[in-house]
């Protein structure tokens, strides 16, 4: 096997291996797909402050996450069919995180359930719960993340109605994947894959099949959840939702100041700066350039983290010191996950922190803790700021 030295690398391997619906569900966007492309793009239009002649020495990218330690300020995203990208997905994802020292997030559209994960672990981790018309369903799917001593809820607000993602409905994407002539022809050059799915745990959504009622097979599986995403949520009921949990939440699909002031007003303990990967509304503009204006805007009021496009520790660098106190990666780990299983997570982990470490050191900082807007050189039109 070639050396693996960035995240690109991992992304070949992984095209090669999982099948292609699997593949276009983590490598693409909604609509013509332009934010989905920003989100990383928009990484490169800011540069990096050279400095020299400073004490390297002594380095560390520890930090801290909403008062967890980590091992650097990154966290696995919450990302749904993991379990489809490898068998038994999102269990290697969790435990190679643990081992490694950064929170795991399990999604609700996880094939892999939360017992499942929480079997496979020792260090509590975080939930991501979608809202649901059945509301008796979420009141059960977060009373089981409590009894899994899950530490973070994260409420997804920006999921009320589906953005229309073209490659998965031409691609006719399910779990288990659907066996049509195009699918099976595909599915017949992903061998290695295949074969390790005969043995996988589960392949459908483990959070939902067997805890609703009426739900036996892939049919009725695809068409509750079709019609399940709450389009009436409002603030009201994310409070409730947060009464409801008890303890550290986390709002997520936060793109705009007003909203980011909301979070603030209801105590959450955090808010990620997010569009979904590109996969909700397109023409967003990418979190990495709303991040400025947001922090502006509450930065001093609770603790802010950001995802979408990181692909590298220089893009981790960016978004701390731009302000963030955490980082997300969702595609990053993925390819790691479909081209090498745990192994491969714990790579694309260590490659992101090795970029990191040595791009801070190389930018003059021997902590994360001490990254700032000094370090960066960023356009004046950068900072999300578009008239009404």
């Amino acid at each position: 096997m070639s050396v693996i030295t960035t995240i690109e690398d991992l992304r070949h391997i992984y095209e090669r291996r999982v099948p292609r619906m699997f593949y276009d569900y983590a490598e693409s966007g909604s609509w013509t797909e332009q934010t989905f492309r920003e989100n990383s793009s928009d990484f490169s239009d800011i540069r990096l402050r050279q400095r020299v002649a400073v004490d390297m020495s002594g380095r560390s990218t520890a930090s801290q996450m909403i008062g967890e330690d980590v091992a650097m300020p990154v966290a696995l995203a919450p990302v749904g069919l993991t379990g489809m990208q490898h068998a038994d997905g999102e269990m290697k994802a969790a435990k190679a995180a643990e081992e490694f020292g950064v929170p795991f997030t399990l999604s609700t559209m996880s094939i892999n359930s939360i017992e499942d994960v929480a079997e496979h672990t020792t260090k509590p981790f975080w939930f991501q719960l979608y809202t649901m018309k059945d509301q008796d369903y979420v009141s059960r799917l977060i009373q089981r993340a409590k009894d899994a001593k899950c530490s973070a809820l994260v409420i997804t607000l920006d999921l009320q109605i589906l953005g229309q993602r073209h490659k998965d409905l031409k691609n006719g994407l399910s779990a288990p994947p659907k066996l049509t002539p195009k699918s099976i022809a595909n599915l017949m050059t992903k061998w290695s894959w295949g074969i390790e799915m005969l043995n996988a745990k589960r392949r459908e959504f483990g959070n939902i099949v067997g805890h609703v009622d009426g739900i036996s097979d892939a049919s009725s599986l695809g068409a509750w959840t079709a019609e399940q995403f709450d389009p009436s949520l409002d603030w009201s009921k994310v409070e409730k939702l947060m009464q409801q949990w008890g303890g550290k939440v986390i709002l997520k699909g936060i793109l705009d100041a007003e909203d980011a002031k909301m979070a603030v007003k209801l105590g959450a303990d955090a808010i990620i700066v997010s569009n979904h990967g590109g996969r909700q509304l397109d023409g967003a503009l990418s979190s990495i350039r709303m991040l400025p204006q947001i922090m502006d805007a509450v930065g001093g009021d609770i603790e802010v983290h950001m995802d979408g496009g990181i692909r590298s520790g220089q893009d981790v660098l960016k978004a701390i010191a731009l302000g963030a106190k955490g980082t997300y990666i969702g595609r990053a780990f993925v390819y790691g996950l479909g081209a090498m299983g745990q192994k491969g997570v714990a790579t694309a982990l260590d490659v992101i922190q090795k970029e990191l470490d040595t791009t801070m050191a190389l930018c003059g900082e021997r902590s994360v803790g001490d990254l700032g807007r000094h370090n960066l050189l960023i356009p004046d039109d950068f900072g999300g700021r578009w008239q009404d």
